[in-house]
Order: C-alpha cells, then sequence, then structure tokens
C-alpha cells in the first residue's frame, strides 16, 4: 500500500507471477464512525495461448458450393481479434459472397474459381498482451465442371455423386445459425448482434425483420453486407423475435432468432449521506431495477445488518431503513447491495449523527457598502446540530427584524431589496439551537449613487478643427471615480491628439477617422455610469487634390506547409493607387459543402504578405484575397489552389437546442444544425438525450441525421426535462454538450381565478380583483389574466341590446386590473380567466355590477318652428345616453343685436316629461340664440346651441290714416314685376352711366369735378357711386349693419334668412310712414333722407328678398 493512501500497488516487474494475484480484491475504509467499502475488484492475468496443432486437410469443392473454413482461435483472456490475411500479409478480399462471421470462420455463399488458393490464413490478435498468433494455411481448390469431368472419367464410377453435370444454380440455406429458430440473452444497454449467413446461387441477399414490431430507428446498423443486424444501447423493448430472410432467384431460407433482454442492476434512488441531530429521525431509501429485479441487502460497517451491533433507533423495511430518535451512537457507514445474476450494484452512505453548538462563519464586523436604491445582501453562514434559528437585529438594542421590507434567506443571509440611506448602520445575526447560542455583527454603509450631470452632447466639426466633450459628474464623497473615454466601444486611439481632462475630452487637428461615438464611463467600486455622444466629422473648403482610387486585386496567390489544421498563404500586393493598402481581407470557399459560396476567413495589415491560416477538417479549401484602402476595396484576387483537409471528430456540438411541446403529451427537441464544415467529416448524424429533470432517471437517447429536430412522445403535461444533443459523425463524438431545460406540451388551464370581486370607482370606472390561480393547475407558462366584461342593460332605460363582450389582458400573476370605458348608470357582467401558452382556462362565475348615474349627454336634438311675431315653438329630443334618470332640462337664451352683442340671458327650468315648448312675449324681427341640456342627479350634460328669429308685422310697413292719424295696414306688393318700375330702374341706370362719363371726361380736361357739391348740397349720405370695378350699382353700407353673425352660430332653416341675403327692407328707411304703396302699388312714400337703424336682426325677412329693397339701395 501506498503510504498515507488507500491505493494498493502489484508490481511484478522485478519478479513474480501474475497468476499469484489473481483474484477478487475489496478495499475497506474504517474509523470510529464506522466503515466504508468497496466494490469488487477482480484481477485476472491475460493470456495469449497458442494454436493447438492440427492436421489441416485440403479442401477440395466443386465450383458454386458453399465452404466454410474454421478458424477455432484459442482461448484468450481478453478475447482475440479476428482476421484472414495471407502469406503477403494482405487481407483477404470480402463481399457478399465471401465474409468472416462472428465467430471468426470465414463463409463462401458459393465458391468460384478464382478462390482456389493454398494461403488462407486466420490470425488472432491478443491486444493486451499485443501478441499475434497465426493459425497453419488452410488451402482450398476449386473444381470447375471441365475439369471434374476429367476427374469423373478416370476415378470415379458413373454413379458418383458429382456426375457430369454442369454447375446449377441452387436456392439459399442458412450457414449459420441452424435449424429455424434460435434463442439470444443480451443484457440492457450492450450492443445487440445478431448474424446470418447463407449459402446459394446467385448468391443470396440478407434482410431482416422483427416480428410484430419495427426494428429501433436510429439505433439500427447492418454490417457485414447486412448478413450481421447490430442494435445499439438496447433495452427491454427490443426482446422480441428477429427474423433473417436469406433470397435469392430460386426461393428463400429464413431463421427467427428470439432475443431477451436481460439487466444488471440499475440505480432509481441510491441512498444518500443523512446529517442526524440527537433525537431527530430521517430514512435512507435504496431502489434499484434490472431483469430480473435484482435484491436488496443492507450492510453496517460492511457487516450484514443482521448480524451487525443492535441499534434500537434503527428499523429495516426492505429497500429503506427507518431511524427514530437517533443518539450520536448511531452513527455508521450503510451498504446497499443490489444484486442479480447479471451484476450487482454496491452504494455506500454515511449516517452521521452529531450534535454541535452554533458557529457564525461570517468574519465579524464585516463591511458591506452598496449604491442607494439597490439591493443589500448581508451573510451569516452558520453551522451546528441541531439546525440553528437565525434571527436579525439592527443596531445594539434594536429590536428583531420582520417585515416586507426584508428577505430572510435559507443560508442565513438577510435581504434588504431596496437600500435606502437610513439603511446605514449595525446588524446583527443571532443563531441559536438548543445546545447553545452565538451572534456577530456586520456594518452597512448605503452610498449615493454616481451621475453625470452634465453629458456629452452631439457635435459636428469640419476636419483639421477643434472638438470637446464634456462629462460633469456628482458623486458620493467616500467614493473615488474613475473617468474613461472609449470610442465606438473601444479605447481611445494612442494619439497625442487626444487630451483627456478632470471633466472633458478634446481632440485636436480632427481627421476623418475621428468620426464616431464617444462615450464617458464613470467607474467606482460600488456602481458605473455612462452617456455617449456622436462626432461627425464633415470636409473642409475643398482644396486640389490628387485622385485617389481603389487598389489592384493581389496575385500570384500560394499555398505552403500544408498541415492538418493549418496552412500558410502568401501573395504579391496589387497596387494601391496613391492610397497606402491598410489591410488585406482573406475569404475562403469550401468546394466540398459549399461551392461558389466565399466567407469570410480573416484579415491582416496592410504591410503583411503572408499569413498562418487556421483550418477546419473535411474542407476542401480555396482561399483569395482583397485589398483595402481608404477609397475602398479591390477586386478579389484569382482562386489559391485546392487543399482539402483530413476528416476528424466533431470539434462542436449544434448550438440553440431547445425543448418546448407543441401538444400536451410531447416534446418537441429542436436546435441548430451544424454547417457543412462543422461536420468534421462524413457521416453526420446527432444523438439526442434527454431524461425528465429532478426524477432519478436515466437519459434515454436516439441517434438521427439530417434532420434539425425530434419529438417526444407520451411525456407527462408541462413538466421540465434536461436535454443535450451531441454531433458525431463516421470518426466519433463531438465532446460532451451542455444541458438545456426544455418544457414539455402545455395544456390549458385547470381552474378559474376564484373569490373575483368588483369596486366601482365612478360612474366609468371600476377596479375589479381575484386570487391567482395554483401554478400546479396552470398547467404551462403563466402569460396573465383576461377579464371579460360586458353591459347586460341601461338601468335608465330597462331594454335589453346586442351584448358585446369587451376582453382586457393583464400580463403576469397580477390579481387586480382597472376596467375602464364603463357606461353610467348602467348593469354589467364579468368573468376572469387565466391564460397560459396554450389557451384560455375556464370561467369564473359570472359577477355582476352596476355603474352610479352620471351627466347626461346632450339632447339629441333642438328644432324651433313656428315663427311669429313674439313667440317661437321648441322642439327637443332625450339624449342619447341619459346616464341616469333625467331630473329637468335648462334652457337659456338671449337676443343678439345688430352689432352681435349678447343681451340679458334668460333661464328656464323645463319638467323632465316635457318635449316641447311655446316661449311667447318675445320681441318682433329679433334674433335669439338658445342654449338647451338636460339634467339628473349628478349635474348638467353638454348643451346644444341653436339660432332663430321672430318675424317682422306680418301687415308690412304702416302709413298714418287720412284725418285720423293711425296706421294702417296694407298688403305689401312685389313691384318687381311692374313695367313702370322696369322702366325706371333702366333710367336710372343709364342716367348714373352718362354722369360718371362726364365725371371721367373732366377730370382728364383738368377741370373741377361738381358732384361734390352737388353731394353737400343735398347731403343724401343714401347715394354712393357705382363701382367701377365691377360695373354694379353701389349699396348703401354700413360697417355695423354688416357684420356676420358670430362664427359657429346656426341659422334655422324654419322661415329664416341667411344672412348672406339681403339685409334691405322697406322697414329700413323713414319713419314708416313716409315709404309706402298705395293697393294698386303705386309707390307713395317719400324718401326722407334720413333712417333710424334698427337691430341688425331686424333686417332680416320671412320672405325672400324682392328688387324693392334693391331699389332702396340706389334710389
Amino acid at each position: 500500500m501506498k503510504p498515507n493512501s488507500g491505493t494498493l500497488v502489484i508490481n511484478i516487474m522485478n519478479g513474480g507471477k501474475a497468476e499469484a494475484y489473481e483474484g477478487v480484491y475489496q478495499c475497506t475504509a474504517r474509523n470510529e464512525r464506522g466503515a466504508a467499502i468497496s466494490n469488487n475488484i477482480v484481477i485476472r492475468p491475460s493470456r495469449s495461448p497458442l494454436w493447438t496443432k492440427e492436421k489441416l486437410e485440403p479442401n477440395q469443392v466443386r465450383e458454386g458450393d458453399s465452404l466454410v473454413l474454421h478458424c477455432r482461435p484459442p482461448v484468450g483472456l481478453p478475447p482475440p481479434i479476428i482476421f484472414w490475411m495471407d502469406n503477403a500479409f494482405q487481407r483477404l478480399p470480402q463481399s457478399e459472397r465471401v465474409s468472416q462471421g462472428l465467430n471468426g470462420d470465414l463463409y463462401f455463399s458459393n465458391v468460384q474459381p478464382e478462390d482456389t488458393r493454398e494461403d488462407y490464413i486466420c490470425y488472432a490478435r491478443f491486444n493486451h498482451t499485443q501478441t499475434i498468433q497465426q493459425k497453419q494455411p488452410i488451402s482450398v481448390k476449386v473444381f470447375s465442371m471441365d475439369s471434374l469431368n476429367d476427374t469423373i472419367a478416370a476415378n470415379l464410377s458413373d454413379t458418383d455423386i458429382y456426375g457430369a453435370k454442369p454447375v446449377t444454380e441452387r436456392q439459399p440455406i442458412l450457414l449459420t445459425p441452424t435449424g429455424s429458430t434460435s434463442t439470444k440473452v443480451e443484457l440492457r444497454g450492450n450492443v445487440l448482434l445478431l448474424e446470418c449467413i447463407a449459402a446459394g446461387l446467385p448468391t443470396p441477399v440478407i434482410h431482416w425483420i422483427k416480428e410484430g414490431g419495427e426494428l429501433p430507428a436510429n439505433r439500427t446498423f447492418f454490417e457485414n453486407f447486412k448478413k450481421t443486424l447490430k442494435i445499439i444501447d438496447v433495452s427491454e423493448a427490443d426482446s422480441g423475435n428477429y427474423k433473417c430472410i436469406a433470397r435469392n432467384i430460386l426461393g428463400s431460407a429464413h431463421h427467427v432468432i428470439s432475443v431477451t433482454v436481460k439487466a444488471a442492476p440499475y440505480w432509481i434512488t441510491a441512498p444518500r449521506n443523512l446529517v442526524l441531530s440527537p433525537g431527530e429521525d430521517g430514512t435512507l431509501i435504496c431502489r434499484a431495477n434490472g431483469n430480473p429485479k435484482p435484491n436488496i441487502s443492507w450492510l453496517a460497517n460492511g457487516v450484514p445488518i443482521a448480524i451487525a451491533p443492535e441499534d434500537p433507533s434503527r428499523k429495516v423495511d426492505g429497500d429503506t431503513i427507518i431511524f427514530s430518535h437517533v443518539q450520536e451512537r448511531s452513527s455508521a457507514v450503510y451498504q446497499c447491495n443490489a444484486s442479480n445474476e447479471y451484476g450487482y450494484l454496491l452504494a455506500n452512505a454515511f449516517v452521521n449523527v452529531l450534535a454541535e453548538p452554533p458557529r457564525i462563519l461570517t468574519p465579524a464586523n464585516k463591511l458591506y457598502q452598496v449604491i442607494s436604491d439597490s439591493p443589500a445582501l448581508l451573510d451569516c453562514a452558520y453551522f451546528g446540530s441541531p439546525k440553528p434559528e437565525i434571527e436579525w437585529f439592527k443596531g445594539v438594542k434594536g429590536s428583531i427584524l420582520r417585515g416586507s421590507e426584508y428577505v430572510f434567506h435559507d443560508n442565513g443571509t438577510l435581504e434588504i431589496p431596496v437600500a435606502q440611506k437610513d439603511s446605514t448602520g449595525t446588524y446583527t445575526c443571532v443563531a441559536r439551537n438548543e445546545l447553545g447560542k452565538v451572534q456577530n455583527e456586520v456594518q452597512l454603509e448605503v452610498k449615493d449613487p454616481t451621475m453625470i450631470i452634465k453629458q456629452p452632447e452631439y457635435k459636428v466639426i469640419q476636419r483639421y478643427g477643434q472638438v470637446s466633450f464634456e462629462c460633469i459628474i456628482k458623486h458620493d464623497s467616500t467614493l473615488l471615480p474613475t473617468v474613461i473615454w472609449l470610442k465606438d466601444n473601444d479605447e481611445l486611439p494612442d494619439d497625442e491628439r487626444f487630451l483627456v481632462g478632470k471633466d472633458n475630452l478634446t481632440i485636436m487637428n480632427v481627421t476623418d477617422k475621428d468620426d464616431g461615438t464617444y462615450t464617458c464611463i464613470v467607474n467606482t467600486t460600488l456602481d458605473s455610469v455612462s452617456a455617449s455622444a456622436v462626432l461627425t466629422v464633415v470636409a473642409a473648403p475643398p482644396t486640389p487634390a490628387i485622385i485617389y482610387a481603389r487598389p489592384n486585386p493581389p496575385f500570384d496567390l500560394e499555398l505552403t506547409g500544408q498541415l492538418e489544421r493549418s496552412v500558410e498563404l502568401s501573395w504579391i500586393p496589387g497596387d494601391e493607387n496613391n492610397s497606402p493598402i491598410t489591410n488585406f481581407v482573406i475569404e475562403y470557399e469550401d468546394g466540398l459543402h459549399e461551392p461558389g459560396v466565399w466567407h469570410y476567413q480573416t484579415e491582416v495589415p496592410g504591410t503583411q504578405t503572408t499569413v498562418q491560416l487556421k483550418l477546419s477538417p473535411y474542407v476542401n479549401y480555396s482561399f483569395r484575397v482583397i485589398a483595402v484602402n481608404e477609397i475602398g476595396r479591390s477586386q478579389p484576387s484569382e482562386p489559391s489552389e485546392q487543399y482539402l483537409t483530413k476528416s476528424a471528430n466533431p470539434d462542436e456540438n449544434p448550438s440553440n437546442v431547445q425543448g418546448i411541446g407543441s401538444e400536451p403529451d410531447n416534446l418537441v427537441i429542436t436546435w441548430e444544425s451544424l454547417k457543412g464544415f462543422q461536420s468534421n467529416g462524413p457521416g453526420l448524424q446527432y444523438k439526442v438525450s434527454w431524461r425528465q429533470k429532478d426524477v432519478d432517471d436515466e437519459w434515454t437517447s436516439v441517434i438521427v441525421a439530417n434532420v434539425s429536430k425530434y419529438i417526444v412522445s407520451g411525456t407527462p403535461t408541462f413538466v421540465p426535462y434536461e436535454i443535450k444533443v451531441q454531433a458525431l459523425n463516421d470518426l466519433g463524438y463531438a465532446p460532451e454538450p451542455s444541458e438545456v431545460i426544455g418544457h414539455s406540451g402545455e395544456d390549458l388551464p385547470m381552474v378559474a381565478p376564484g373569490n373575483v370581486q368588483v369596486h366601482v370607482i365612478n360612474s366609468t370606472l371600476a377596479k375589479v380583483h381575484w386570487d391567482p390561480v395554483p401554478l400546479k393547475t396552470v398547467r404551462g407558462h403563466l402569460q396573465g389574466y383576461k377579464v371579460y366584461y360586458w353591459k347586460v342593460q341601461s338601468l335608465s332605460r330597462r331594454s335589453r341590446r346586442h351584448v358585446e363582450k369587451k376582453i382586457l389582458t393583464f400580463r403576469g400573476n397580477k390579481t387586480f386590473g382597472m376596467l375602464p370605458g364603463l357606461e353610467p348608470y348602467s348593469s354589467y357582467k364579468l368573468n376572469v380567466r387565466v391564460v397560459n401558452g396554450k389557451g384560455e382556462g375556464p370561467a369564473s362565475p359570472d359577477k355582476v355590477f352596476k355603474t352610479p348615474e352620471g351627466v347626461p349627454s346632450s339632447p339629441s336634438f333642438l328644432k324651433i318652428t313656428n315663427p311669429t311675431l313674439d313667440s317661437l315653438t321648441l322642439e327637443w329630443g332625450s339624449p342619447t345616453h341619459p346616464n341616469g334618470v333625467l331630473t329637468s332640462y335648462i334652457l337659456k337664451f338671449q337676443p343678439i343685436n345688430n352689432t352681435h352683442e349678447l343681451g340679458p340671458l334668460v333661464e328656464i327650468r323645463i319638467p323632465a316629461n316635457e318635449s316641447s315648448l311655446i316661449l311667447k312675449n318675445l320681441n318682433y324681427s329679433t334674433r335669439y340664440k338658445f342654449y338647451f341640456n338636460a339634467q339628473t342627479s349628478v349635474g348638467s350634460g353638454n348643451q346644444i346651441t341653436e339660432e332663430a328669429v321672430t318675424i317682422m308685422d306680418e301687415a308690412g310697413i304702416l302709413r298714418p290714416a287720412v284725418g285720423a292719424g293711425k296706421a294702417m295696414a296694407s298688403r305689401q306688393v312685389d313691384i318687381a314685376t311692374q313695367g313702370w318700375f322696369i322702366g325706371l330702374m333702366c333710367a336710372v341706370a343709364l342716367l348714373i352711366l352718362i354722369l360718371l362719363i362726364v365725371c371721367f371726361i373732366r377730370r382728364n380736361k383738368g377741370g373741377k369735378y361738381p358732384v361734390k357739391e352737388k353731394e353737400d348740397a343735398h347731403a343724401d349720405p343714401e347715394i354712393q357711386p357705382m363701382k367701377e370695378d365691377d360695373g354694379t350699382f353701389g349699396e348703401y353700407s354700413d360697417a355695423e349693419d354688416h357684420k356676420p353673425l358670430k362664427k359657429g352660430s346656426r341659422t334655422p332653416s324654419d322661415r329664416t334668412v341667411k344672412k348672406e341675403d339681403s339685409d334691405d327692407s322697406l322697414v329700413d328707411y323713414g319713419e314708416g310712414v313716409n315709404g309706402q304703396f298705395n293697393e294698386d302699388g303705386s309707390f307713395i312714400g317719400q324718401y326722407s333722407g334720413k333712417k333710424e337703424k334698427e337691430p341688425a336682426e331686424g333686417n332680416e325677412s320671412s320672405e325672400a328678398p324682392s328688387p324693392v329693397n334693391a331699389m332702396n339701395s340706389f334710389v
């Protein structure tokens, strides 16, 4: 034994025989706590015996017959590897007709003349002893029919078996195995090899099937020209009957091999070490499976438990040991042995009964520093048995810390999720169990965060100018900041033009290369902040320049120093065209996998013309070089010669491995396949492995090719799986892949949210609460909750309408949400459903809630009809949305004078059940503006406005009665159609035209214009000259009278006149008695030269304007 070690060394180099040490060894490690034992270790010396001498007769066989050359190698340890060679040490060629069996024999399905030779030699190679044993050469002579005829004629009778028959074809018969059936037993996890070799002419073809099932996909391989069926990693599911069928054109033969898969014991749950305190309970569990089912036996300190010292706290129940109220003397090492006829398992588990007072492992007065508003984690690592309880206090005499602002971890750590300045102080950790108590103090300091109070700003600078970026910071006075400037996320160029000051970065003599993003990074020991700005360099005023161009392509590419994973490439640069070459870009083409596609390989400085290139296996490389200067890239060079690298194992595994179920009972494993050059060799495949997480299951694996997806069926719903995908090719496997976690398929949630409550906030907003559903019932990734709500009816109308459901989605594990946009004074229903990736779960029971009253909408319409001299009739419609119980309508109105000034406002309250109103005692020919709105108990709604005009006196213009002096009504007659009126108007127009012509002529002659005197003498303000620009007669105009109504006023269509129409009326002129018509229509009034202005609204007429009105403007 090695000193201070448990290693046993057996050295036979200095003498001694290996056979003397043959046997079974077992190691036992023992101390005062117990004894552990190792598995049995079997030592057997290797053997490579010689062939027994035997006399070998020459094999004489007729052409077309079958032949078996037996090898019968000596039994060695380990068994030898068999192969057939000739005297020249060349392997004998094998084919569908001639092949070597699993037992080493050489089988001929039918012999041919070329099989004649005298040096069929069987070799046995013993790898462990590194020796090769050779059997005596075997001679085979094949007689053709011609030579047989001569031999038969000379030596044999006519009745001999050979006769003189020609070579005849034969249907298949099986050379091995013999008979129609056989059996085969293989162990779980091993490789199953089944063999069928047949004789026949023509040579039979072998075909394999599994009765009652299919050969396992991705684990089945055919070897030795399909004569050997190979199934890797067999399991109990591979048991069954396998049939091989040998067939040629004359018929077929078959053999059935009954395969039984047994299993050596394998662990389901291996026992684990157990640490208990005196008086505690515990269990050791040892569970294994196998075929046949293994027997479980227990040992204590290496002794069978039945004869081990008695322990009253221990009870053995099959594969479980139950400990009750243990004591310190119960400490021991227990061994579990699971065995069947094919093997055994042995595991040690230490049961340590420990009584230790608490100990705190965190150093005393340890200082923790954090930034304000960030988490603080204060450690209190402890040890003790029984497990101590941990309590935290703040300050020397502070109370125990509790509440949601603290998080207490199982390992004793105190977490303050959001540390504030007042969190600074001393914190005390106390650990106690029944054996004692211990405490420790730590210090917490909360610092102010570092901030950049003036950040660098975007700059545009001309070439060769100077630019400066500012970065002014504010930080905690106890922290020492460091400021780092970066350009395009990399270090600043090593250039004296870049000057870094305390609060700024200055760049002198700016060039185009300085264009980019500049970042100021401020670091302290506790935090880091940064800010960036972009610098854009523009051209300076143009100056004469040399013509620059892209470089010419490199040429004369040469490959040297070819190795398996590298090669040296050299080239000659082309002309740089007045702009120095800054770098060369090397690209490659893979002629084996992606011919015609060029990929980036590397790049080197412009001063370098050779480069050592790293290569991948199994790629047919060609290279080309591109030169780059400040102007651009050259055309690619001509490709180099091709270089094919050797194959190797894959270097990497597929990326982006994911496991996501598409159905509740499956797991879809996907990955990104390796590209052609990543395969490193032919025969690229993928080994897909999975097992359920947190369950002691073995890996299940399949091997697939030419796919990037595999579906595992029959999985539980939404459980985690460990997944890995490993690449392999004909040369072997890639490195062990990393594991990823996936989930099997989701299913719809099982239960609805409970305890749904609604809190109505106001007439249009409500808040809904619910209890979250248990996560195990979600059966998938929780995405959130959906609230369905709909209006059942309006409480004011009591009438139902088409239900339009609305949906609000609340992401995550929220348990409340707001419902906006509700209609006041309405009855609503809602329910809540949980949502996962599969869909929605069942709805909660409908919850009914009602919204309170609100203010109503505006009345649906306001129409003013039946205007008279002193009254108007108003009609209205109720609000489209009353939003409650209407209590009344509010009507407000006021007159509008001819200067558009508003008169006194009158307000009337109208009962809610009215829909019309007649307003009386109004002024005639007056415009009124109305404001109308509805009310509920909550308040007034939006108002609707309208305007209307009372009509003028229907009798027309009054004149004094003869002798009585009283006004008399006469009908207004439209004289526009009277002949005398038309003639009069034409005469007046002609006179005015002549007058204008005379005035124009006299002005041109310099004479005095006499019209002005006449106007002054008459003092008639109503007379206006004809407009020269448009040829129309001038009209009486008053700035106040012709002001338009306020924008937005509405004119009723019932017997009112738009402002665009003429405002002139006979009422506008005279005193009311000087301008009238007789009953025959003759004009009897005199123009008075003066008029009293009425309000602008009085100019409106309930009839269409007539030429009489126009006449008053210019007569």
